[in-house]
């Protein structure tokens, strides 16, 4: 099966120059003009990876790059017209696979998106752990999307999957949180202790049969939380 790419930048034409150029390589392409595009795509489809602007209207893409990496091993090719050294530097250091300037080659594009696959897809890849699976639920790590015991897929806010994805990650261990307010990398000035609490009640709401008596996510009182259902991994 063709790989699925999706294009995020904010320029049309760039868009449908690339669009056009994989298509024709036997590529599956998504496009995206925003951060917030690109996160309704993972939410709804698999993708296999990113091209991403690094000038995005609202939310750049270095900081996208930081925020999916936090959840999520999907293939990331920054792409901008910045040739500066230090931008590659922090790209690649917020966890992008890969990082190329425009005006690019098209040639070039399509060799290092095909590299990039081979890694992905090699046995062994970070790309074999992608799932989370408790009680029926099905947590995809690489794609943003929860599902039910029914395989219906559950509506999550950014900051509820990855706070969802830090608890699956960490079954079993106890989290303050001072820990989950860092982990789910959307730490503002006035975040306090109370943003997770409320975080965790709209959770419970989700994903516990009783919110009054949850069976997953547990306080632990003077110290924070853990979750406490049996998480397995899933290709």
């Amino acid at each position: 099966m063709a790989a699925t790419i999706a294009i995020t930048d904010d320029d049309a034409v760039t868009r449908e120059t690339l669009k056009s150029y994989l298509m024709d390589e036997g590529f599956s392409v998504r496009l995206a003009k925003s951060a917030e595009e690109l996160k309704q795509l993972l939410a709804s489809e698999t993708i296999d990876l990113v091209l991403l602007d690094i000038r995005l209207p609202r939310q750049d893409g270095l900081t996208l790059t930081r925020e999916l990496r936090a959840v999520s091993e999907i293939g990331i090719i920054l792409v901008s017209s910045r040739g500066e050294k230090l931008d590659r530097i922090i790209g690649l250091e917020m966890g992008a696979d890969d990082y190329i300037a425009k005006p690019f080659e098209p040639r070039e594009i399509l060799a290092r998106v095909r590299n990039l696959l081979r890694r992905l897809q090699a046995p062994g890849s970070p790309r074999d752990d992608r799932r989370r699976c408790f009680a029926g639920w099905t947590l995809y790590l690489d794609r943003m999307r929860l599902t039910d015991p029914q395989d219906q897929p559950v509506r999550l806010t950014g900051a509820e999957f990855e706070l969802l994805s830090t608890f699956v990650c960490n079954a079993g261990r106890v989290m303050n949180r001072d820990y989950l307010l860092t982990a789910t990398t959307r730490r503002k000035s006035d975040a306090t202790d109370r943003t997770i609490d409320s975080l965790v009640r709209r959770l419970r709401r989700l994903i516990e049969p009783d919110p009054a008596d949850p069976r997953f996510i547990i306080t632990v009182h003077g110290t924070g939380y853990l979750f406490a259902g049996d998480v397995t991994q899933g290709a």
